[in-house]
């Protein structure tokens, strides 16, 4: 004879998942194509910690009317709008191009994501995918590092 199994106590017999935090995925904002709004300082320096974190060309119009087109890499933010600026690689030239934050007049984001879609999801997908597609086994094992 065997005694209660440890699921079988009385505190346990409660639903388990019905205890458990669960968060919310992440929902990525799409910025590829946008345009954001720089009526303040505060949607500026959004706006532009968006385009360093976006992993494609920004196009970048001064005051001035000039435009520069490419990968913003680096910014550096001071107490002012003039002491604040970002680093951006055009994508016509190597020369990088610093631009003062208080010269901004509009920001897009014009390039291509190139991180779009790329999440572990999508390459487990396209990796079963590619699977069925070629008659190939399907298990998800680590390819040989031995060539």
């Amino acid at each position: 004879m065997t005694g209660p199994r440890h699921a079988d106590r009385p505190e346990h017999r409660t639903a388990a998942a019905d205890h458990l935090e669960v968060a919310p995925g992440t929902q990525h904002q799409t910025l590829q194509g946008s345009i954001p709004e720089l009526a303040t300082e505060v949607e500026l320096r959004e706006a532009l910690e968006k385009a360093f974190d976006y992993r494609g060309d920004v196009t970048v119009t001064r005051k001035d009317g000039t435009k520069v087109e490419g990968y913003l890499f680096d910014r550096v933010e001071g107490p002012t709008l003039a002491t604040s600026f970002a680093r951006i690689l055009p994508k016509d030239s190597n020369q990088r191009v610093k631009v003062s934050y208080a010269d901004i007049a509009a920001l897009a984001f014009t390039g291509k994501d190139t991180a779009a879609g790329k999440s572990w999801e999508a390459w487990v997908r396209k990796y079963w995918e590619k699977k069925e597609k070629s008659g190939e086994s399907l298990s998800l094992q680590p390819e040989s590092l031995e060539e």
